[in-house]
Parts: C-alpha cells; sequence; structure tokens
C-alpha cells in the first residue's frame, strides 16, 4: 500500500502535466499489485484505473481555467458519445481474456509512440490555434464512440487518444493535456460506474472489491495523487512547449515498457 501511496504521487503529477488521469500509470502498477488474481488481474486493472481516473480527473477539471474549458462549449454530443463509448468498453473488458486487455494496452500505446514520432504536427504543431470558443473542436464528434469504447476498454482514459490530435489541430500541449481532463472524465465516470456494478471476479484474502474496483489500492493510488493534484494546480509548472512533448513521449515509452514486464510475469 505505501508503494501505490507513492506510485499516486506520480499519477497526480501526470494527471496535471500530461492530462492521463492517471489511467497509463495506474494499469501497469494494478497488474503488478494483483498478480495473484490471475487472468482477472487486467479486468481489476483497468475497473480500479477508471475509478481513479473518474476522481483525478474531476479535481484537475475543476481548477481548469474555464477560458480553456470553453473550447468544449459545443462539444456536449462529443461528450456523451465519449461517454456511451466508455460504458461499451467496460463491458467488453468483462468479456475478454486478459491477456487481450494487457496486449492491447501495449498495441496502442506502441502506436501512439511511432505514430507521434513520425508523423508531423506533435513536436512542433503545424498552425498555432488561439484560444477561441467560437472555433470548431479539433477531434470529429463521430470519433467520440471509437475513442471512448478504446479507453475504458485498456484503462488508458482520453489523453493518449485526445492529445495527439489537439496537437495537431495546432494547440499546445498545455491547453492540449488540459482539455484532455474533462473528456477522461466523460469517458471515466460511466465505465467505473459499469465496472462497480458488475459482480467482479470474487475478491480473494486481503483483496477488497467493490464489482472489479480494488477500493483499498484505488484508495491509496488517490490519497498520493490528490494533494499533488490541488498543488500544482495552483502553481502550475511551466515547461518548454517541445520539452512537454518530448516528456509526453517518453512517459509513454517508460509506461510501455512497464506494462510489458507485467504481461511477461
Amino acid at each position: 500500500m505505501f508503494v501505490l501511496v507513492l506510485i499516486g504521487l506520480l499519477t497526480g503529477l501526470t494527471t496535471v502535466l500530461f492530462g492521463f488521469g492517471g489511467g497509463f500509470v495506474t494499469v501497469p502498477v494494478v497488474l503488478w499489485a494483483e498478480a495473484g488474481l490471475g487472468d482477472s488481474a487486467a479486468q481489476v486493472a483497468v475497473a480500479t484505473s477508471a475509478a481513479v481516473m473518474v476522481v483525478n480527473a474531476a479535481v484537475a477539471t475543476s481548477a481548469t481555467s474555464r477560458t480553456i474549458l470553453r473550447h468544449l462549449r459545443d462539444s456536449r454530443c462529443l461528450l456523451a458519445l465519449l461517454g456511451l463509448g466508455g460504458i461499451a468498453g467496460a463491458l467488453l473488458a468483462r468479456l475478454v481474456p486478459g491477456a487481450i486487455i494487457q496486449w492491447g494496452f501495449v498495441t496502442y500505446l506502441v502506436g501512439t509512440i511511432i505514430d507521434v514520432i513520425l508523423r508531423p504536427g506533435f513536436f512542433r504543431p503545424t498552425a498555432r490555434r488561439t484560444i477561441d470558443c467560437r472555433q470548431e473542436f479539433a477531434i470529429p464528434t463521430s470519433l467520440g464512440l471509437p475513442i471512448g469504447a478504446s479507453a475504458a476498454f485498456l484503462g488508458v482514459g482520453g489523453s493518449v487518444m485526445a492529445v495527439p490530435l489537439l496537437r495537431r489541430a495546432g494547440l499546445g500541449m498545455g491547453v492540449a493535456t488540459a482539455l484532455a481532463n474533462p473528456m477522461t472524465l466523460a469517458i471515466s465516470a460511466p465505465a467505473a460506474l459499469t465496472f462497480l456494478a458488475d459482480s467482479g471476479p470474487g475478491s480473494p484474502a486481503g483483496v477488497a472489491l467493490v464489482g472489479s474496483v480494488d477500493v483499498g489500492a484505488a484508495l491509496a493510488l488517490l490519497l498520493g495523487a490528490l494533494p499533488v493534484i490541488v498543488t500544482l494546480r495552483r502553481r502550475p509548472p511551466r515547461l518548454p512547449d517541445r520539452v512537454h512533448a518530448v516528456s509526453y513521449v517518453l512517459l509513454l515509452v517508460a509506461v510501455t515498457m512497464t506494462t510489458m514486464l507485467a504481461a511477461l510475469r
């Protein structure tokens, strides 16, 4: 539990800096912590990740500038479809073998890393866009359902899919990652409720499961994360845009390697 609290500190940092909500860090860590559950470990990891992301993303969103959030003013349909996708992804995660979730997580991360490195527009946005709420949002409404379903199924939240799209629309990393938090909230809230209502894999000794969510692990992660989110939202770190983008990719690489090690155990 002490290790989970320390990892929670990292999830708080990634929530503020990268809009992850904790999903990328939480999934491999919970996979490691729940290895005794066997094939059910992946489902519990994704469910616990969703529960943690709801709280982290909600706190981060509440502290985000209203000027930035106005980007989403005309995106209600997109947010609704993200939520429906979150429910679909959570239901699907209950039906497939854990290995598919684990290796799907790794495969998606690898694909994202290759995409942001090889395709132009991530490290150096081609057209810098000002914060103007009258502009059409960068992510088409039609992508809401597949993004929400994929994110909830893999436990990654919305950042890994949203940030590259927002970057290629010309937004700076600070704005793109801030907008990822309300999108993560839209996906993770219905997904977490679905996981909590699930019958779950059964609670072995020492593990308190509500549905498929490991409540003890979620609370330990939040205990570490929330003070960091509150502190950094009040005094946000200022990173050069390119350094911010490179750090995002390096974190994806680190999480990919960690997840592969957890999957191979």
